[in-house]
């Protein structure tokens, strides 16, 4: 785990209402729950979704045509 350098922001009763972090630490963050999520949407993948290579193009021919 590595130590996230944070101030806290309060209102006027001394409450926190918000954080303040470096932009290389969010990044750091933003970057480890992108893979956890991808990680956990390829555990819950059904075997059957499967394409073959030439399904998969075909498949993606259309999305690309419907796109335009």
């Amino acid at each position: 785990m590595f130590a996230i350098k944070k101030k806290y922001i309060v209102d006027e009763n001394q409450a926190p209402i918000a954080v303040q972090m470096d932009i290389k630490t969010f990044n750091k963050i933003e970057r480890l729950l992108e893979d956890f999520v991808l990680v956990a949407k390829m555990k819950e993948n059904n075997p059957k979704d499967k394409l073959e290579v030439n399904e998969a193009r075909a498949y993606y021919a259309r999305l690309k045509k419907s796109a335009r």
